[in-house]
């Protein structure tokens, strides 16, 4: 009789413990969910950020590339017209 309630016990501690850990597995996975979640829209804004930034700093260097060709080719045009 002792090892019929000792048995049932142990079972019944089984079972519950394994419904506990399978509650637990499945918070685990919705807070890593979650956090990947997270890590994926900060890389997303991060990125965003840097492009936005990229674009800005082509666009100084384009104004200030063009203002120099505007520079040598007033200087062309100056010595063209000095030598006619």
């Amino acid at each position: 009789m002792k090892n019929i309630i000792l048995s049932l016990a142990i079972a019944i501690a089984l079972v519950s413990c394994k419904e506990e850990t399978k509650e637990k597995v499945k918070e685990a996975s919705v807070a890593v969910g979650t956090e990947m979640k997270e890590s994926i829209d900060s890389v997303a804004e991060k990125a965003q950020s840097a492009i936005d930034t990229s674009k800005v700093k082509a666009k100084q260097l384009i104004e200030k590339g063009a203002e120099k060709v505007e520079l040598e080719a007033k200087k062309v045009k100056e010595k063209a017209a000095k030598k006619d």
